[in-house]
C-alpha cells in the first residue's frame, strides 16, 4: 500500500499530514510555505509511494463557501494538474483548526510552540487526514 498525504491549505502556510504506508495512522509531516507547496508534493511523491491527496475543503456551517473556499479549489485544479497521476479527495475540515488548538492542549504541548501557527497547521493537517480514514471504514 501506497500513503494517503492530507493537505491543510492556507494563504501563507499548509499543513502536512501523512499515513504510514498500511494506512492506520495518521502522523503530522510537515508545514511548508504555501508557494513552495507543489514542489514540496512533486518531491515528496518522487520519494514517497502516495496512494491520494486528502485536501481539507473550507465551508460554513450551512455548507457555504468561505473567503478561502474558491483559493482550495484552485489550488486542487493545479495538484490535478501537476500530479494527474494521483487522485485527489476533498475532506470537511470545519473546526480542525479549533480541534488541533484542543489536542495540543490536551496533549501539554507547550503555550509558546501553540502559538506556532505552523504547528498548528501540521496538527490540522492530522484530523483532516483521521477523519477521511474514519469516513472510508
Amino acid at each position: 500500500m501506497a500513503r494517503l498525504l492530507a493537505i491543510d491549505y492556507g494563504t501563507k502556510r499548509t499543513g502536512i499530514a501523512v499515513t504510514d504506508p498500511m494506512q492506520i495512522i495518521a502522523t503530522a509531516l510537515e508545514t511548508v510555505p504555501t508557494h513552495q507547496l507543489l514542489d514540496f508534493l512533486k518531491k515528496y511523491t518522487g520519494a514517497e509511494a502516495v496512494e491520494a491527496f486528502v485536501v481539507g475543503m473550507p465551508t460554513r456551517l450551512d455548507g457555504t463557501d468561505t473567503d478561502n473556499t474558491q483559493r482550495v479549489r484552485q489550488f486542487v485544479s493545479r495538484l490535478e494538474n501537476a500530479l494527474p497521476q494521483i487522485p485527489v479527495y476533498l475532506h470537511d475540515e470545519r473546526f480542525t483548526s479549533s480541534m488541533a488548538l484542543q489536542a495540543m492542549i490536551a496533549g501539554g504541548t507547550k503555550k509558546k510552540d501553540r502559538r506556532e501557527k505552523g504547528n498548528i497547521d501540521k496538527v490540522s493537517a492530522t484530523i483532516i487526514l483521521q477523519s477521511f480514514m474514519e469516513s472510508k471504514k
